[in-house]
């Protein structure tokens, strides 16, 4: 091997294992926990659908006040779906909860979601209505005077951001990522995103490795014959990263690639521990939730801890053309979460792992030719063999410039904070009410009469 080949090999391991690990900020490498402070395994995964997905469209009310509104107001754009004509899963029905007067709701999921729809019949899944951005609760007068609003509504990359950090005033870091602050064991694998990169994974002290959606990573410049040769390679790169060298940035930048190397043995370690049986979709989101499956398998037979995970679905931005694009979105999303659910009754982790949807905000009732328009408030699923499954909360009553609508053109005013949604699924990760209230959602979180949904066990 020549010199130039060797130093080519050596900047291609560098690029791949060093930019995956875990930095805070350069000569700066968080402090990680010893030892969880659990005494069994848990994992979260936030499935985000960037763009803003039409929650009105996802879940749909069919009760004699608000189906009508809905028919009228959609129908002249085509994006009014029925159960007649099959656009529709057959109609539910549930006492909604987590509201002041619980009433019988009937409902039905869009047509795109039939595997989500049987996972609700089983009781797998939680539905979280009208949900969004608030500093606390807030009225439809309080919005019109400026009181308490949160900023930045309608912004794809703010509501992003400040979503996934748990807090319309927006964070360095994510409530994934924070949980795991306060639950972690400092692994590499305990916060971890595929394909794209989330803030929700992110913590003060936890810091996430992106990976590829595959979950592969190897070595280049490391795998040759005979293996003898190759591990001594490796052996004394890892001795020359291990030592302190006086330059901060380049101390940083070995320990980084260091921790890279790590990375990629315990990558290497779940693929090697024998493959799922469960089929997965071979789309995006399909090959992401197998992957996040492998690595639950491998991590949950190493003793207690916690694991965040963060995958996505774009092309939810849908202001033309949503009568087939979200059917496609919602389809692949639908079925990837069901493979995902009997992966999980595979490996016997399914009242250890909740999966949860995240999106930019919901969309305006009024569409515009064929689309729908920047929102606020929308509904959320939370699939589990933990959940309690039904209704959470309450649908807005579909009337344009009511009191639900903040702009005259369908924009819910939220009922549910992204905060009751967190620090619900927070208790069930095993967060004590001082933690999410003081830690994982400062100063916000008290503002709000309910801390706890209860749509998990």
């Amino acid at each position: 091997m020549t010199t130039s080949h060797s130093r080519r090999g050596f900047l291609k391991l560098s690029a791949q294992a060093g930019m995956l690990s875990t930095l805070s900020a350069i000569g700066l490498l968080g402090a990680r926990p010893a030892q969880a402070a659990v005494s069994d395994y848990k994992a979260l995964v936030c499935l985000y659908m960037f763009g803003g997905n039409d929650g009105n469209n996802m879940i749909v009310p069919l009760d004699g006040v608000r189906y009508p509104k809905y028919q009228q107001i959609r129908g002249s754009a085509g994006l009014a779906l029925s159960t007649a004509a099959n656009t529709l899963c057959p109609g539910r029905s549930a006492t909604t909860q987590a509201v002041a007067n619980p009433v019988n709701q009937p409902f039905a999921f869009h047509y795109g979601m039939p595997e989500i729809d049987a996972l609700y019949g089983q009781g797998q899944v939680a539905c979280v209505l009208n949900m969004g951005s608030l500093t606390q609760p807030l009225t439809k007068a309080q919005y019109v005077a400026g009181v308490a609003v949160p900023p930045q509504l309608f912004s794809h990359p703010d509501q992003t951001l400040q979503n996934q950090a748990g807090s319309p005033a927006g964070a360095a870091s994510g409530w994934g990522g924070r949980l795991v602050d306060a639950l972690g064991t400092g692994g590499h694998l305990d916060a971890v995103a595929l394909g794209t990169g989330g803030l929700f994974i992110e913590g003060k002290t936890t810091h996430g490795n992106q990976l590829p959606q595959s979950g592969q990573l190897s070595l280049a410049g490391m795998n040759f014959w005979p293996a003898s040769e190759a591990k001594a390679r490796q052996d004394a790169l890892r001795a020359i990263l291990s030592a302190n060298h006086p330059n901060l940035i380049a101390d940083t930048a070995n320990k980084a690639l260091l921790q890279g190397m790590d990375l990629v043995t315990d990558l290497a370690a779940a693929n090697s521990g024998g493959a799922l049986s469960t089929p997965f979709p071979g789309t995006s989101i399909g090959v992401q939730l197998r992957t996040v499956a492998q690595l639950i398998k491998l991590r949950q037979t190493q003793g207690p801890g916690r694991q965040v995970f963060f995958v996505s679905q774009g092309g939810f931005d849908t202001h033309g053309g949503q009568a087939y694009q979200q059917f496609d979105m919602l389809r692949q999303v639908s079925a990837a979460v069901a493979a995902f659910q009997l992966a999980m009754a595979e490996i016997g982790a399914l009242q250890n792992v909740t999966t949860f949807t995240m999106s930019d905000f919901g969309r305006t009732l009024m569409p515009n030719s064929g689309g729908t328009d920047h929102a606020w408030g929308n509904h959320h699923l939370v699939i589990s063999g933990a959940v309690k499954g039904g209704l959470y909360g309450a649908f807005p009553d579909f009337t344009l410039g009511g009191q639900d609508d903040a702009t005259g053109r369908g924009a819910w005013i939220p009922q549910i904070s992204n905060q009751q949604f967190g620090a619900t699924i927070g208790k069930w990760f095993g967060a004590d009410p001082d933690t999410l209230a003081n830690q994982v959602f400062k100063n916000e979180l008290g503002n709000f009469p309910v801390t706890d949904l209860g749509f998990l066990n």
